[in-house]
């Protein structure tokens, strides 16, 4: 087959987990003898065309900053979604483009009705109601186009099976569930850190991932295990905040900041010395970071809301899911703690049906059987 993806950022100039998604798939679908393509911003110097680990890149817009503040451009969206439909070149059997930022959907739903080629938009996360919070009164907006977009093909796929249910709310069809992975092989090299923890957390320091209720939580576990210790893994706007609500809790011998790890190994080795993974967000459209702490064999907690598809992660013996609140997310670590070895193979096997190789499969399969 010959595959186009189509988003704005692309790994490793940008780091996240579409990015980390559409890199890992590629470059496997090359490997199986598919000629595969992204259309991207252009990040690396050099021609508008490389090919990288088999798959071929095509810079179509100049690098520009994704954010505007700490939110998503608008203005980079519109220019993306512009230069995606005057400047996607060739025949394709299928394009695959990533739901956000929304607008670049548009674009190439033209170039695929043109160019008759079966179009595929993947879901990280539906945000519904979620857009009142973002924009307020204009979240109207947001949602209607994520509404929109949600029916321009019948080749929806969702990371989760909570995005499934989310589009679904929507009226989406043809939703099929095909998760994101990890490359466990890179994983079992990694040797365990020697600064050890009981709980350790990795994301980005932004509100909706409810930072501030662990750190509450480890004060509350303080009473009962003094010596407590937790390795916070990360950055983001609430980063000073969240130093200094440690600080003001007493908490400074308890709780480490690592900020924001640039080698990925590093951050993998202080998981696997630690015993518990706390992911208190509530709103995740799938939850690589846990994902990966199972890897490592460390159990989850996280907890109850209806966009948080961690949740769906967290099977008998892997981990708890409790109430968002300071009593609860306690009590959960706590028993997590105590269980914590006694979790480790279940995690482990629970890992192994994410492995990357396994991924490319599943999609492959996904997209032969289109049309």
């Amino acid at each position: 087959m010959k595959i186009a993806y189509v988003y704005d950022a692309v790994y490793p100039w940008v780091k996240g987990g579409a990015e980390k998604r559409v890199y890992e798939l590629s470059r496997r679908l090359a490997n199986r003898g598919h000629d595969v393509h992204c259309f991207s911003i252009k990040w690396w110097k050099g021609d508008s065309v490389v090919q990288k680990d088999g798959v071929f890149l095509h810079g179509i817009c100049n690098p520009r900053s994704l954010y505007s503040g700490d939110r998503r451009s608008i203005r980079e969206a519109l220019t993306f979604a512009w230069k995606v439909l005057v400047s996607f070149k060739g025949d394709y059997d299928l394009i695959d483009c990533q739901e956000f930022p929304y607008l670049p959907c548009f674009s190439t739903k033209l170039v695929a009705t043109t160019g008759k080629t079966d179009l595929f938009i993947t879901w990280h996360e539906v945000w519904g109601d979620y857009w009142y919070e973002y924009l307020g009164r204009k979240g109207l907006i947001g949602r209607s186009i994520e509404s929109a977009v949600s029916k321009l093909t019948n080749e929806n796929i969702a990371v989760s099976e909570m995005t499934k249910r989310e589009l679904q709310h929507l009226g989406a069809v043809g939703v099929k569930v095909v998760p994101n992975g990890l490359d466990l092989k890179r994983i079992e090299r990694i040797k365990a850190s020697d600064t050890t923890s009981n709980i350790v957390y990795a994301g980005r320091l932004i509100g909706h991932k409810n930072v501030d209720l662990l750190i509450r939580s480890i004060q509350s576990i303080k009473r009962e295990v003094p010596d407590v210790s937790a390795i916070i893994i990360g950055d983001g706007p609430d980063a000073a905040k969240l130093k200094r609500l440690a600080k003001e809790l007493g908490l400074e011998k308890n709780v480490e900041f690592t900020g924001f790890l640039e080698n990925y190994d590093e951050a993998v080795a202080l998981m696997k010395s630690s015993k518990v993974f706390v992911i208190p967000s509530t709103r995740e459209g799938f939850g690589m970071a846990a994902l990966e702490a199972n890897a490592c064999g460390i159990p989850l907690v996280t907890v109850n809301h209806r966009m948080n598809a961690v949740r769906d992660l967290v099977t008998e013996g892997t981990g708890l899911v409790c109430e968002p609140t300071i009593e609860e997310l306690s009590k959960a670590i706590i028993r997590v703690l105590d269980e914590s070895i006694s979790m480790r193979a279940r995690c482990f096997e629970l890992a192994k049906g994410y492995d990357w190789d396994r991924i490319s499969g599943i999609i492959e399969k996904v997209y032969e059987g289109s049309g």
